[in-house]
């Protein structure tokens, strides 16, 4: 396991999972998402590039393992968008998204730690 490529994937997806927050949910925090709907859907294709290198990075850091890279971008993604919408839109977390919370992180953990 290649710790600092894995980190830096974890990072990637982080930044690309909270750019999609915004690009998905910001025509319902701002009137400038969607005066400018268009110019929002066009930054898809850099948000792939986050996307494309942290599961590069992820993979990497797993020893050349897809479904580790993949349940770990699931994961962050998960916790990320429950405090993007707590925080934006006020939605608290009920017993129900703490326990699948829990279950993401559990699931990051299993895929980082297990040997």
């Amino acid at each position: 396991m290649r710790i600092n490529d894995l980190l830096i994937g974890m990072g990637l997806f982080a930044i690309a999972h909270t750019l999609t927050f915004y690009q998905l949910n910001g025509q319902f925090i701002s009137k400038w998402f969607q005066k400018y709907e268009w110019l929002v859907i066009g930054f898809g294709a850099i948000l792939s590039i986050f996307y494309v290198w942290g599961t590069k990075y992820a993979v990497s850091g797993t020893g050349g393992l897809l479904w580790p890279a993949r349940f770990i971008g699931f994961g962050i993604g998960m916790l990320l968008y429950a405090v993007l919408v707590n925080y934006h839109f006020s939605e608290g977390i009920n017993i129900k998204t703490m326990i699948s919370l829990l279950l993401c992180l559990t699931l990051i953990c299993i895929q980082v730690f297990w040997k």
